[in-house]
């Protein structure tokens, strides 16, 4: 029977765009042919044997070496004096921190290479974001500060050191204000360093400022409940979740714990199907909008109505009084009495959170939290989270910037992103002194007159309280490149600290004994000090027990935060937000976060003016026209639009973070931040003051998505729970017909493989999977993917080995759309349903690929691996040609040692991060998605010298170690009792495209919704 949903990549698939049906006709030639595009210059034949070694990862691993009988092998790279722990091919593993994560840094012969989630956290258990996996880059970055700066020119520390001290003392001594600007400082003992700083000079004050912050949930609960904190959110523990503007999947808060526990109840099991319902008000699409059971469009200026309408919803069912009733929302329907007819189902065991930074909207989010008695249970207001948070002390300096003498940034760079930062490097160029802690010459290190560069993290000592009582430790994992310090050295040499010697600071020591008074004092368990700080240094966290969580009294009245709620919504309204992956723009330098499609959009390298379909065609704007976006003082030229699905009308949306004009190698997008206000006593991230030009021009955004058109065949599936629960085989029962041998696969006229050890497989579960692609990252880490820049991407070239594709589903009064021509009578996008789909190599036993090549250059494994070999292939693309998922990837160029591709490949440094394992591809080969083959064979060597076979879970592929989701599983099918044997078996799985019969290696979970209405009719697929 014919199924209720259709599903489309974009809306140039949608449309039939002619640009779109013109490059779907030739989706494989991906630009213009080999010979029109390369020269022979392009390819530098000449080599020698570093740069063979270098390029090919010719390191002879000592696990190989000791597994193997053959004759004596010399040392590939000899030390003169090895360092003791190093073996040349075999990795290290330290345990570190990054920002609020305990990671685990993988080191190669002293280089840190890769980083991994620390499973030994109990908040993010070992799950890592994309930011958090790129962040190795940024170590080896040829933009950093190599050495100090006075004036813009180099000098030596130990003049900066002895001027910088001077100036200080000089401007104390006669009262000048100083102030040492930072962000958020959760570490302890950098906080006692700088309480020691302000002692030596009395006139100084710290001031914390925050870019995006989270002042409004921190001044709501000190209001509430008496606690300037943000509580700790159990997404875990909700059976309902009801989010207004919230993308905790994303980029609000602790987004890695928020998805390891949401991901944890959205998986329905055969014999308990039972999983959370989420609902997400919201206006512009974000990852976690894309996720939920129930989306619905709403602006910024509508929360508080909205959020007034649910508390009388509940506090009529709960016998409380009502708030005067606001104006019914329109466009949410009946939706709001729904969700709290849900919540209400769910006491204690629901969650309502709120995006908004505006103390009294989520005054309001914590009355309706109360009242459904969710403290104490999915909200931990006593083991709080210790968020990015301003206060006070930014908006003082902001105002008497003028009147400080001395300043000192940490961490920070306002120039760029604060909305007033123009009239602060103006002050900053008439001021005595002016120093800055930074690693790259930003936007406000380049006026100051001193750099004193702080080391990378992965250079560093500290000691992090991430919540309450959970503490990460951050350790060094290789020397500092630069001629760097860290930042709390410098500061404690310039408050002449008693334990300097010989103008040195060792933080190590410092650390130690901060660690000794404030976490061990309250540890127990352990003989001595020494025994807890090895282990707590070896694990990289130590957890002191959680404090009992309780339900606090609410100090608020609900009627009392009536009249400070705006309920007008009659202006359009411009929203500022941050991107997945890039953030506010500290790692602007970092390509592999450009490079990394925004999971919602598909936009690599730009941000844009999204908006709504309908205001596009008011305005008489299209995709690819550029646009004037002023507010009076300040204005964004030539800002690219993007038409958006689920873009609420009257909303448009910029992304924080671009426009980066000072410390990184080129300019990307455009910068938002001086639109960013003030309301309410914080920083408000909507704006109606603003205007919107139609410019001269056009603008090609990079977008990845519609790059390989699928054509309307099976790819995704998908049921509601409903549907679940009466069939677990829901949307997944044979459709395709065919006559089928006992194991259940079709008939064919291939030789079955006998893999009589082990064959190797691979599940993604949709239920659990995000779309946050740090898989994306992970991956090309590991696997030496290159970066090919904005202009490639828009040739269709670029080259991830793993793609999450974004799949849209359009409803149209009530119903989604099932047909192309449906989609003409509909004169909106807002309401669309989104599934994500992580793609790969499929590793097909029936590839083919391996039948097209001409030179066997692709071949199957023993093991049921899809081979490359390299220096077989000569580029024919006949494979790309043949495989049905669009997966394999052509180096149309060499991406190393060119200038015309002038990132981390091109610089001495940047190739430090490379895997050696890997080999790093030339031009004219095809690449691909290789299942981690040198995590495979590391694995069974690992196994074979302790005398052992392969166990289940000794190999991970990068992408499933890096899934903060534990949406993917790998491993032996040939263990029946393995993971991936269990996911095969369940009723969920299937193997996109099926009927053509390949027998790829991966197969997918149907996604399961919680809704009330069914998808499917009869079990039919999608």
């Amino acid at each position: 029977m014919e199924n209720k949903t259709k599903y489309w990549k974009g809306i140039e698939e949608l449309e039939r765009t002619p640009e779109f049906v013109q490059l779907s006709k030739n989706e494989f030639a991906e630009g213009l042919p080999l010979d029109e595009v390369l020269n022979e210059s392009d390819l530098d034949l000449s080599s020698n044997r570093r740069d063979f070694l270098k390029f090919f990862g010719f390191s002879v691993s000592a696990v190989a070496l000791a597994a193997c009988n053959k004759a004596p092998v010399k040392n590939v790279i000899p030390y003169v004096i090895k360092p003791e722990e190093v073996t040349p091919g075999v990795p290290n593993y330290y345990a570190s921190t990054f920002g609020n994560i305990p990671v685990v840094v993988k080191t190669r012969e002293g280089r840190p290479i890769k980083l991994e989630g620390n499973e030994k956290s109990s908040l993010t258990q070992g799950g890592l974001n994309a930011a958090g996996q790129a962040s190795v880059l940024s170590l080896y970055d040829s933009h950093r500060l190599p050495v100090a700066l006075k004036e813009g020119k180099t000098a030596k520390w130990a003049d900066v050191d002895k001027e910088v001290m001077a100036k200080l003392e000089s401007i104390n001594s006669k009262g000048g204000q100083i102030r040492l600007v930072s962000g958020q400082i959760n570490s302890p003992a950098t906080r006692q360093i700088i309480a020691e700083f302000k002692a030596s000079y009395p006139t100084a004050k710290h001031v914390v400022y925050e870019p995006v912050n989270y002042d409004g949930i921190i001044l709501a609960n000190e209001m509430s409940f008496g606690k300037a904190v943000v509580p700790t959110y159990q997404f875990g523990k909700a059976d309902v979740i009801v989010s207004f503007g919230a993308d905790f999947l994303g980029t609000w808060l602790n987004t890695v714990h928020y998805t390891k526990e949401y991901s944890k109840n959205r998986v329905p099991g055969a014999d308990s199907p039972k999983m959370s319902r989420h609902y997400q008000f919201e206006a512009n699409m974000s990852l976690t909008g894309t996720n939920a059971d129930y989306r619905f469009p709403l602006r910024p200026s509508q929360e508080g109505a909205a959020l007034m309408s649910l508390y009388n919803a509940i506090a009529k069912a709960s016998g409380l009084t009502q708030l005067p009733t606001p104006a019914k929302l329109e466009v949410v329907g009946n939706n709001i009495e729904k969700a709290a007819k849900d919540l209400l189902a769910a006491k204690g065991k629901s969650l309502v959170v709120s995006g908004s930074n505006d103390p009294y909207i989520q005054s309001l989010v914590n009355q309706i939290n109360s009242v459904l008695g969710n403290y104490g249970q999915t909200i931990d207001i006593d083991n709080y989270y210790y968020a990015k948070q301003g206060d006070q002390s930014w908006s003082e300096f902001a105002a008497e910037a003028s009147k400080v003498a001395a300043v000192i940034f940490y961490g920070v760079n306002p120039v760029y992103d604060a909305a007033n930062g123009t009239a602060l490097a103006e002050n900053i160029k008439k001021m005595e002194l002016s120093v800055s802690l930074a690693y790259y010459s930003d936007e406000t290190a380049s006026l100051c007159q001193y750099v004193a560069p702080d080391n990378h993290w992965l250079e560093s000592w500290d000691l992090t309280e991430i919540s309450k009582g959970h503490y990460g430790f951050t350790q060094p994992t290789i020397s500092p490149v630069f001629e760097t310090r860290q930042a709390q050295a410098t500061l404690a040499i310039w408050s002449k600290n008693a334990a300097i010697k010989n103008n040195e600071f060792n933080y190590y020591d410092y650390i130690r004994e901060v660690a000794k008074n404030t976490v061990y004092a309250q540890a127990s368990g352990f003989a001595s000090f020494d025994a807890w700080w090895n282990q707590a240094l070896h694990d990289g966290v130590y957890e002191l027990p959680m404090a009992a969580s309780n339900a606090p009294a609410n100090n608020v009245l609900a009627n009392d935060l009536v009249a400070k709620i705006n309920t007008k919504a009659d202006q359009p309204e411009l929203i500022l937000y941050t991107k997945v992956g890039l953030n506010d723009g500290k790692d602007g330098n970092n390509p592999w976060l450009h490079e990394m499609p925004d999971p919602v959009s598909k936009v690599c390298w730009d941000n844009y003016l999204a908006i709504s379909k309908y205001d596009a065609a008011e305005m008489k704007l299209e995709q690819g026209d550029v646009v004037n976006v002023s507010n009076g003082a300040y204005t964004i030229e030539k800002l690219p639009v993007m038409i958006q699905p689920g873009q609420a009308r009257m909303t448009f949306a910029i992304a924080l973070g671009f426009g980066r004009s000072a410390g990184v190698k080129e300019a990307v997008g455009k910068n938002a931040f001086p639109f960013v206000g003030t309301s309410n006593g914080t920083l408000s991230y909507t704006t109606t003051n603003f205007k919107i030009e139609k410019a001269e021009g056009s603008y090609e955004l990079a977008q990845t998505q519609t790059h390989h058109s699928i054509e309307g065949r099976d790819i995704v599936r998908e049921a509601s729970l409903g549907d679940y629960k009466k069939n677990a085989k829901a949307a997944n029962e044979d459709h395709h017909g065919g006559l089928r041998k006992p194991d259940g696969k079709m008939y064919d006229l291939w030789k079955e493989f006998d893999y009589k050890g082990h064959k190797w497989g691979l599940a993604v579960d949709m239920n659990a999977c995000t779309g946050c692609s740090a898989c994306v990252i992970s991956c090309s880490i590991e696997n030496n993917v290159p970066v090919v820049g904005r202009d490639e991407v828009r040739r269709r070239r670029e080259m991830h080995w793993i793609r999450i594709d974004r799949y849209y589903s359009f409803q149209h009064e009530g119903t989604y759309a099932t047909k192309e021509d449906e989609y003409n009578h509909m004169d909106d996008h807002q309401n669309v349903r989104v599934i994500h789909q992580a793609m790969m190599c499929q590793h097909c036993d029936h590839a083919p690929c391996e039948t097209v090549c001409p030179v066997l250059a692709t071949t199957h494994s023993n093991e049921g691996l899809n081979q490359m070999t390299y220096n077989r292939c000569i580029g024919t693309k006949y494979c790309a040609n043949n495989c049905p998922y669009k997966v394999r990837r052509f180096n149309w160029f060499r991406y190393n040692d060119n200038d015309n591709f002038n990132y981390y490949f091109n610089n001495d440094l940047g190739k430090m991060v490379i895997n050696p394992d890997v080999t790093v591809r030339t031009r004219g080969v095809m690449e691909k998605c290789s299942m981690c083959v040198q995590r495979i064979q590391a694995g069974k060597l690992s196994a074979k010298l302790e005398g052992r076979k392969v166990q289940d879970g000794d190999i991970k592929t990068a992408c499933q170690q890096s899934c903060p989701a534990n949406a993917i599983v790998f491993g032996d099918m040939n263990d029946p009792e393995s993971a991936i044997s269990k996911a095969f078996a369940k009723e969920r799985a299937y193997s996109v495209l099926e009927e053509i019969n390949v027998q790829p290696s991966v197969r997918y979970m149907t996604k399961i919704r919680n809704v009330e209405e069914s998808i499917v009719e009869n079990a039919a697929h999608h």
